[in-house]
């Protein structure tokens, strides 16, 4: 279009007609998107649609208070309608526009009026008052000139018809003429009227700074739109090539089977003429006896019934003889032949299931199964990006879902698309057991689906890093666990001595250093992903690490004893229990100590964790039974736990965390109760239990897992909080 703006004899009917009624422009109005269009054909739109939107480009549009009238006109396309007109006024045959007459004469235009006139009218025009310093261009100009602009007529203020627009009012943005700039935009604080040739040049040179903005921009969408061509001319011989060679794969396995049937009906026929001519054998050799022993009998028959005393004297003995070495004679009348028959080696429920992993459309779509938890909200994620790392799919309408439970009930699913081309499903399942997850994008099958996924109860964990887990990973006496800044998982082992950083979305060990203590407990890591790790023994205090498992400050002041669970606060200030003193210990970030606080009132302190917007601090005591809450000046601001195995009451309370909200989670070490209770300890639920493993430290991840150390369990069970 910029190309069309500098030269006439580029411009073309198309860009003065609307595209709506197909004619020229009768008072062009322009929308918000810069597609522009005529009143009237505007006005007609708004009452076939609501809301409004352009019949170009779809973009829905707002329309101003005065509805279509409020929208602006497109004077430069009035303009070049215009000068379309006086163009085509300059040729021959064309009347004068003023006396409709004088069609051969030459002709003149006024740029003010935007008439086109002959040399009569032109004259009389210069003498007239109110038109003699109109801009009058002759008709040897007219045909010469290329340049539009300079048939703009003069534009006048719509409040005072006489002005011309002379000034622009930067604050009210609006054109206006001398006579606005005295009465409705008098220069000030509210208004800043300045002359309309340096507004116009300013406004251009940022105009000027877009187009070189635009570009580029229009280059990478040329390009992506060439490669969009290149990939649809492809699209049919890549069908014919990935058909051909399914093909010609399945050809090979139908071959390969019809082989495999030849062979076994050969197999068939072969045994059965061996075992047919083996019973012939045997069936002839039976009834040669039978033959024999008939015979015999009818012989000793007719002695008895019709010999004479002397003819059986005679052949008596022989006939006796001949019976009885028939009757003795041992003779094998069972048949040892079973009937053959086919056996499927595999059955064709268990091929079925094979055959749909012969073979598969490679696409750039994946599906990663989160752990479902019954009653929770979980997700699985389709990775859409293609090979390039761009996302192959822009809008959610691509990809259908269905989830079905154990018993066949479908399970609603919803979509919403994420970052980095991951398209995340969302599902509540309301059944344990095995779902199924069908996932299809265009109405074809993703790789692996339909998908089996494991719906757990509340009270199993969703999963789990360790020896008694599904993830394959060595723990040995686990006591502490915390979370750093990327969600990844640490873990302290007694038994080890050392410390596993895991990478909770996979269970995979991401690196693991030695503690130089013999009795490491608690661990903590603090914002730049500092490891801290306190010990009890004889080689006791608190170590901090680098990230990278570097031993970087060990502190092991007087004041500490037994120092177990650790917090580590924004500043770098640490709260350590310590069992020994009875007490938690705040120290600075040098291991100095501030103040003890709870001595006197803590028996067995354990876990510590701190809500550092509301300046408190929060301790489990093993032998009280309870949870201790003081501010950091040392003050015991409230206390709460009741000793009991029921819901809201804590046995041997160990380990304890906080959620953003405020609220508690504390775990039970004996009887593994992980309940939820309020910032002021009052009991909201019971979150989960946990069976056996012996429980100690626990942390929330970013994702909504409550991550619970199991000391004779050897790992860390994962139980969905949120």
């Amino acid at each position: 279009m910029a190309s069309k703006m500098k030269e006439f004899t580029e411009f073309n009917e198309q860009f003065l007609t609307c595209p709506v009624c197909m004619l020229h422009f009768r008072d062009p109005r322009v929308l918000p998107c810069l597609h522009t269009f005529c009143r009237e054909c505007l006005q007609e739109w708004t009452t076939k649609q609501q809301p409004l939107e352009c019949p170009t480009c779809r973009t829905q549009v707002s329309l101003p208070d005065q509805g279509v009238d409020g929208l602006r006109t497109n004077f430069f396309v009035n303009n070049l309608l215009d000068f379309v007109a006086a163009k085509k006024g300059a040729e021959p045959g064309v009347p004068c526009q003023v006396c409709k007459g004088n069609m051969e004469g030459s002709k003149s235009w006024c740029a003010d009026c935007a008439i086109l006139m002959c040399e009569s009218c032109n004259l009389v025009h210069r003498q007239l008052p109110f038109s003699k310093d109109h801009e009058v261009i002759s008709e040897e100009t007219l045909k010469a000139e290329k340049d539009v602009r300079k048939v703009y007529g003069k534009q006048h203020c719509d409040k005072h018809k006489k002005y011309e627009l002379e000034f622009y009012c930067e604050s009210c943005k609006a054109l206006v003429c001398t006579a606005c700039t005295v009465v409705d935009h008098r220069p000030g604080k509210d208004h800043n009227p300045i002359e309309i040739t340096p507004a116009a040049q300013k406004k251009k040179e940022s105009l000027q700074a877009l187009l070189q903005d635009i570009d580029p921009r229009l280059r990478e969408i040329q390009a992506s739109v060439k490669e969009f061509e290149r990939k649809i001319s492809n699209l049919a011989p890549s069908k014919e090539v990935a058909t051909d060679q399914a093909k010609s794969y399945f050809r090979q396995i139908i071959g390969l089977l019809q082989k495999r049937e030849r062979e076994i009906l050969s197999q068939i026929d072969e045994q059965s003429r061996a075992d047919g001519k083996a019973l012939q054998t045997k069936k002839e050799a039976i009834e040669f006896e039978l033959a024999g022993l008939t015979s015999a009998q009818t012989f000793c028959q007719q002695a008895v019934e019709h010999g004479s005393e002397v003819h059986i004297l005679e052949v008596g003995n022989q006939v006796q003889t001949r019976v009885e070495t028939l009757l003795a004679k041992q003779l094998d009348l069972e048949s040892d032949w079973s009937e053959f028959q086919f056996v499927e080696n595999t059955a064709v429920t268990d091929f079925q299931k094979q055959v749909r992993d012969l073979g598969g459309v490679k696409t750039n779509f994946k599906v990663f199964l989160k752990p479902a938890v019954q009653g929770f909200p979980c997700f699985a994620n389709l990775l859409t990006r293609s090979t390039e790392g761009r996302s192959c799919i822009t809008n959610s309408e691509a990809i259908t879902t269905n989830m079905n439970d154990p018993s066949g009930k479908n399970v609603p699913t919803k979509l919403q698309m994420k970052s980095d081309g991951v398209l995340e499903i969302t599902y509540i399942p309301k059944a344990t057991g095995n779902h199924r997850l069908e996932v299809k994008v265009n109405s074809q099958q993703v790789p692996g689906s339909p998908f089996d996924v494991q719906v757990h109860g509340k009270d199993a964990p969703a999963f789990t890093i360790g020896q008694m887990g599904n993830r394959v990973e060595e723990l040995d006496g686990p006591l502490g666990v915390a979370v750093n800044k990327d969600g990844n998982i640490a873990v302290v082992e007694r038994v080890s001595k050392r410390v596993k950083i895991f990478d909770a979305k996979t269970g995979q060990s991401l690196c693991s250093f030695p503690i130089e203590s013999d009795c490491p407990f608690g661990i903590a890591v603090d914002s730049n992903e500092r490891v801290f790790v306190t010990s009890f023994g004889e080689n006791y205090g608190i170590r901090r690490y680098s990230k990278e498992g570097k031993l970087l400050n060990t502190f092991k002041s007087g004041c500490m004893k037994n120092t177990l669970g650790v917090a580590v606060l924004q500043d770098g200030r640490m709260v350590v229990a310590d069992r020994e003193q009875k007490s938690c210990l705040l120290l600075q970030p040098d291991g100095s100590l501030i103040r003890e606080i709870g001595k006197g009132q803590l028996q067995s302190p354990a876990f510590v964790s701190v809500d550092e917007s509301r300046d408190m601090m929060f301790v489990t005591d093993i032998e009280a039974h309870k949870v201790f809450v003081f501010d950091l000046d040392g003050n015991q601001t409230f206390t709460f736990g009741t000793k009991g195995q029921n819901e809201g009451e804590l046995k041997t309370p160990i380990g304890l965390t906080l959620d953003q909200t405020g609220n508690i989670i504390v775990v039970n070490n004996d009887g593994g109760r992980i309940q939820m209770f309020g910032p002021d300890g009052t009991f909201i639920r019971t979150v989960a239990t946990v069976k056996g493993g012996s429980p100690y430290g626990i942390t929330l991840t970013p994702d909504g897992y409550i991550a619970v150390a199991c000391y004779t369990g050897q790992c860390v069970k994962f139980y969905r909080y949120n």
